[in-house]
């Protein structure tokens, strides 16, 4: 008795497998795109960036001079 077996494209097998790797790659190129068409705003004057955060320029030395207050 031998089985006849169905060419690898008819198969479900490789579709699932593959399905995972494309949908990640459909995913990249949509950030890509998002990333692209949407740039970020401009910062206001008066603030500095460093890194993901924003602060007031002279916020820094605003808030050390409490800290020394209260070491007092």
């Amino acid at each position: 008795m031998t089985q006849q077996s169905n060419p690898w494209w008819k198969e479900p097998w490789p579709w699932l497998l593959m399905s995972g790797p494309f949908v990640a790659m459909v995913a990249c190129g949509v950030t890509i795109w998002l990333a692209m068409t949407h740039p970020d705003p401009p910062i206001e004057e008066g603030v500095a960036r460093h890194g993901l955060v924003v602060e007031k320029a002279g916020s820094a030395a605003r808030q050390a001079a409490p800290v020394a207050a209260q070491a007092r």
